[in-house]
């Protein structure tokens, strides 16, 4: 066990790079309890609070890398302590002063970003060739919607389907909308959940200045943590420029009338709410309302749904780590899926849907659900 950093005694550091919740933990064990970690293995969250609180954290621990930020302890928490935040300020004291181990892919993931804008190490120029047939422009002042449809939607073939999607339903509603170019960089949502401070807040400047700059009404983003980031820890868009989930933006698009379903799809749909579009940000209602407004979808829930939903297991930073064999949160959650006899699980996130596709290509247990983003569905019934 390491007590000490080469600076100070480690509670310090981890208190001054944002751990001050430590202090309000008095051990209880809901945490621990809630984790959805513990459906596939052992986590103790409480363990690695009480380390923290008594300066005994051993930074080589591999359990400071194995929290996605859920949300659903913070939630459960009867001292409302902010683990998440002491979390990030444990991953934060590793990555600032060099003690413990980032793990590997997390790290090339962390140097692709700065240089490049996106965690895949990607040429910038090709941000968008997802839409390269879609006749794309860039927002001009006035332009009704910037769509940031996420690095997963713009990056990744099995993920592209859900920006085309979105291209879509604006071209068919008239909706006037732009993307950015090659400027545009990842929002840096789980850069900062990894730990690194300096580079979220230069994508903060960076993407902050593009976005103001365009002069487009609102932004509309796919990913709950762009939405999430965007809306909370971007301080030069509080209370300006209006970020919509896509969700939130067909469902008005739905009440004004400008989009109306109207291809039958009759299939058995269930909805999975992503945690940072659902505990985070409190979205529940407009997806469903979305969902609902296809003819001939029918809509049911899982055991677990609104706020006790089961992550998925891509969040702050899982996204870019290997789960060993047998220790896949998402596998439970498909479960739920097949056992309320779903053809279709619906997801509103791009983290969930590329993390279900994958799981999804494996399990060889029941009738594993086809996985679509509700985008998707509603361009289909159009």
């Amino acid at each position: 066990m390491q007590a000490l950093t080469p600076y100070k005694e480690a509670v310090e550091v981890v208190k001054e790079a944002g751990g001050e919740p430590l202090e309000l933990c008095y051990q209880c064990g809901l945490c621990t309890a809630t984790c959805p970690w513990n459906l596939v293995r052992s986590f103790l969250v409480r363990r690695m609070i009480n380390s923290a609180q008594l300066g005994l954290l051993d930074f080589e621990d591999e359990d400071i890398w194995r929290c996605v930020t859920c949300g659903a302890c913070v939630e459960r928490c009867p001292r409302g302590v902010e683990i998440i935040d002491i979390m990030r300020a444990l991953r934060r004291t590793v990555v600032a002063l060099g003690v413990g181990k980032v793990p590997d892919s997390l790290r090339i993931t962390m140097k692709n970003v700065p240089s490049l804008g996106n965690p895949f190490g990607e040429p910038r120029e090709n941000r968008t060739n997802w839409g390269r047939q879609l006749n794309l422009k860039q927002p001009a002042p006035g332009t009704e919607a910037l769509y940031f449809p996420c690095c997963m939607v713009e990056y990744d073939p099995v993920a592209v389907g859900i920006g085309k999607a979105m291209a879509s339903i604006f071209q068919k509603t008239d909706t006037d909308f732009g993307v950015l170019g090659a400027e545009a960089s990842c929002c840096g949502e789980s850069m900062r959940k990894a730990g690194d401070e300096d580079l979220f807040q230069s994508l903060v400047q960076a993407n902050t200045k593009l976005f103001v700059d365009s002069g487009a009404k609102q932004i509309v983003v796919s990913s709950p943590h762009c939405y999430y980031t965007f809306n909370n820890e971007y301080e030069g868009l509080k209370n300006g420029l209006p970020v919509l989930h896509s969700t939130q933006f067909l469902a008005g698009l739905i009440d004004s009338g400008k989009l109306k379903p109207s291809k039958s799809l009759n299939k058995k749909v269930t909805y999975h709410d992503p945690c940072y579009l659902g505990r985070h940000s409190g979205v529940y209602d407009e997806p469903r309302q979305v969902l609902s407004s296809i003819p001939g979808l029918e809509l049911v829930e899982m055991p677990d749904h609104h706020e006790n939903s089961l992550c998925c297991g891509s969040g702050g930073g899982g996204m870019f780590m290997e789960a060993a064999a047998g220790e896949r949160i998402v596998e439970p959650r498909i479960q739920q899926a097949i056992e309320v006899g779903a053809d279709v699980l619906a997801v509103a996130c791009p983290y969930c849907y590329l993390t279900f596709v994958s799981a999804a290509q494996t399990m060889t247990t029941g009738n594993v659900p086809e996985i679509k983003d509700v985008s998707e569905l509603v361009a289909e019934a159009m």
